[in-house]
């Protein structure tokens, strides 16, 4: 993943902008809209104490010039530290049903991590932020049918793999597996697949909702 392992300080954003307690929403808003945040994290004494979003603003339309953020921010946030996996912060957000997280450090807010931050960093582990790339999944099925045996036959087609993974679709069930294609005609490598004995499940292209089984 171009470099970068899959903990929150490798894909935070540094250094947030922050407000604190005391501040009017509307400076809240204003910071919003100019930075393109749905987030802000409340800060006082150099401590975190809080966190106000978008939807804490809307709740208080009207109001923004007279209310003061401590009147609408979530107190005692979730937080999470530079070294906690995104897998760790995205279940955390998929649990919540929150947006993001403030990242600390020994007490210390340095960073904020976002959904899609960590969707962002999920795409690239699967090659899929590759513009132009496309995917094909197959079972499987031992040594003869499994994933060394899959990228020869790729790189006899004239195949480039750019990323690969497994998934289950049912527990009990044969992973699946996924290669990622950055070049190559991935129709006439899932043919070749198929010839040599591959269940393969489709054909996948990035930016098109067409699927070729």
């Amino acid at each position: 993943m171009k470099g970068k392992s899959m903990i929150v300080g490798n894909r935070m954003t540094k250094e947030p902008i922050t407000v604190e307690p005391n501040d009017l929403l509307i400076r809240a808003s204003h910071k919003m809209r100019s930075g393109g945040f749905r987030r802000l994290p409340v800060v006082s004494g150099g401590k975190l104490v809080g966190i106000i979003t978008e939807h804490d603003l809307r709740e208080h339309h009207g109001h923004l010039e007279h209310t003061k953020i401590n009147g609408a921010m979530t107190e005692d946030p979730l937080t999470v530290t530079p070294a906690t996996t995104l897998e760790e912060a995205a279940q955390i957000l998929l649990e919540r049903q929150i947006g993001g997280l403030p990242v600390l450090a020994e007490g210390r807010l340095v960073g904020i991590i976002t959904a899609s931050d960590i969707l962002e960093a999920f795409l690239d582990v699967m090659g899929a932020s590759q513009g132009g790339s496309s995917r094909i999944d197959f079972v499987l099925e031992g040594e003869e049918h499994g994933f060394v045996e899959a990228t020869r036959t790729v790189a006899r087609e004239g195949g480039e793999v750019l990323g690969v993974g497994t998934y289950r679709e049912k527990l009990g069930e044969n992973p699946v597996c996924y290669l990622r294609l950055l070049t190559g005609n991935p129709e006439k490598i899932a043919k070749a697949l198929r010839t040599s004995g591959f269940n393969v499940l489709g054909v996948h292209r990035i930016g098109s909702e067409t699927e070729k089984g």
